[in-house]
């Protein structure tokens, strides 16, 4: 069977069975010797790693050992939600134990964190990671794996205990879905970053029509979707009117809606999003399964003076209270340079993070915008 269709999604055969136990036998191998003398607890994360759990255990030979499964979802359909629930199932008294976490993937690295810092919280001896299977390229967080089956690109793939909306779990083999790589591999995706009176606006545009990318503004999309009376739009709305911040379950609600609505796009232009580090990584998450993360973090530099002179002139024009006050603006940049300096290190750490010029003329910046998101393309 070189292909499956699965719902409205079609897969190739991408790890054969043989494979997959050549890798279990390698990792239950390692275990062996390892963990010999130490009443290991295996913790099989339900519910992808269940079959991977299964196979392990068969060529364990420690006679000393227990397994529990705990329950910890984080993704819907083919797209990560980007939101860790809690640890659940959990009965076992693990203090002073070796604890062994049993996972189908490891990609963004979210999910096993949120695990190990519940776990520790327990007062295990020690916690051992296992996973089958690792993707490299989507790893947002830093986790050291004790056992790797192997590693694999950033596809998204059903099989062996890994499911497409529940279904394909039952799977001997691993497949990898046909229709997102063809079609989502080579998205150009930008977050474009600046303080107040950086030009953020008239660069996202120049951005969005120089490679025809669809400029994705939370302020927008918040307005929209409050004027269309959608769900989101109605749940944002109750938030604001009690003068309350929109969760960021339901901005990311909208974009994920934005997203699905476009399928065939060049890429995004994000703007005015993330703003936080939960919030890039939900970013990371959402795009993930698309095969196209984040390109770059493109941020406007501009001198503190020369961003008060700016503003204070948009507001002569505009009439803007908050851009005729020097000292409301003078601490809107403050509290944005406080806010986003982690962020600055969030995708640093990727290498994605690119500091822009923002001094000059428009066209100036927009040339420097160009030569930079112009060596993102090649590359």
């Amino acid at each position: 069977m070189e292909q499956v269709t699965l719902r409205d999604k079609t897969f190739s055969l991408y790890i054969p069975h043989d494979r997959i136990i050549d890798a279990v036998t390698r990792i239950a191998d390692q275990m062996n010797h390892d963990l010999a003398g130490k009443d290991p607890l295996f913790v099989c994360v339900l519910n992808g790693a269940f079959m991977f759990a299964a196979e392990l255990l068969k060529r364990i030979n420690l006679l000393e050992s227990e397994i529990t499964f705990v329950k910890m979802a984080s993704y819907r359909g083919t797209h990560s939600t980007g939101i860790i629930r809690q640890l659940i199932g959990m009965n076992e008294v693990i203090e002073d134990r070796t604890v062994v976490v049993l996972e189908d993937i490891v990609d963004s690295g979210s999910t096993i964190e949120n695990i190990i810092t519940q776990l520790k919280d327990m007062n295990p001896r020690e916690i051992k990671l296992a996973s089958l299977l690792l993707k490299p390229d989507a790893l947002v967080k830093k986790v050291d794996l004790d056992y790797i089956g192997m590693e694999i690109p950033n596809d998204f793939i059903v099989g062996f205990g890994l499911d497409y909306d529940g279904y394909g779990r039952n799977l001997r083999d691993i497949y990898s879905v046909v229709e997102e790589q063809q079609q989502t591999g080579n998205m150009l995706n930008l977050v474009l970053f600046g303080p107040p009176g950086a030009g953020k606006g008239t660069q996202a545009e120049f951005l969005t029509e120089s490679y025809k990318l669809i400029h994705l503004s939370t302020g927008d999309l918040l307005r929209s979707e409050i004027a269309g009376k959608t769900p989101l739009g109605m749940e944002a709305k109750r938030y604001m009117d009690k003068g309350e911040l929109v969760p960021d379950a339901v901005v990311i609600g909208m974009i994920r809606s934005k997203l699905e609505a476009n399928p065939g796009a060049n890429g995004y232009v994000f703007d005015g999003f993330p703003r936080t580090v939960s919030q890039a990584e939900a970013l990371d998450a959402l795009l993930e399964e698309k095969g196209s993360p984040v390109s770059g973090m493109l941020s406007l530099e501009v001198e503190r003076l020369e961003l008060i002179n700016r503003l204070l002139g948009r507001g002569l024009m505009s009439g803007r209270s908050d851009d005729l006050d020097q000292e409301v603006i003078e601490n809107r940049i403050r509290v944005y340079g406080e806010k986003t300096a982690p962020l600055i290190e969030y995708y640093e750490k990727q290498g994605k993070y690119f500091s822009i010029n923002g001094m000059g003329s428009i066209l100036e910046i927009a040339g420097r915008l160009k030569n930079t998101v112009d060596k993102l393309v090649k590359n």
